[in-house]
């Protein structure tokens, strides 16, 4: 473990277990779960915040509920000489929801929510003269996004 990471003990990873569950948990509830009083509660939760253990407290929303029906996974290989500018088209596409720059023969892994096959085109089309995509619709997500084992013996 590197030098300036603090281990998490057992009350640690409970709040974060219980906040993955429901980041709208009241502080009560939320000491009641883990075994604390709630100002013991509310300390723990402010040195994690310190530490940068827990960035943000936010939402999880479902994309179909809001319109957009369909997600997509796109591979993006920028052309020669044009990784900074398909890294700032890519920022300036509200339908990219998430992305990630990579290793290995792709540069950037993106995902994108869209309400219509027709709209994936008109997306795509922004960064073709600069990139080659590699474009893979979402059938499922059998892992949502979760926590990462928060204890070494797991």
């Amino acid at each position: 473990m590197p030098n300036d990471v603090q281990p998490l003990d057992e009350i640690d990873q409970a709040i974060l277990e219980a906040l993955a569950g429901n980041a709208r948990i009241s502080l009560k509830e939320l000491a009641q779960q883990v075994g604390l009083s709630s100002p013991s509660a509310a300390e723990r939760l402010r040195r994690l915040e310190e530490r940068g253990v827990i960035k943000a407290f936010t939402i999880d929303l479902d994309p179909a509920a809001i319109g957009y029906p369909l997600q997509a996974i796109v591979r993006v290989r920028p052309l020669p000489g044009q990784l900074h500018i398909v890294e700032r088209l890519i920022q300036e596409i509200p339908e990219i929801v998430e992305c990630d720059k990579v290793t290995g023969e792709d540069c950037f892994i993106a995902r994108l929510v869209i309400r219509s096959m027709a709209e994936l085109d008109g997306l795509l089309d922004r960064v073709a003269e600069r990139a080659e995509t590699n474009t893979a619709m979402i059938k499922a997500s059998p892992v949502k996004r979760r926590l990462p084992p928060l204890s070494r013996g797991k």
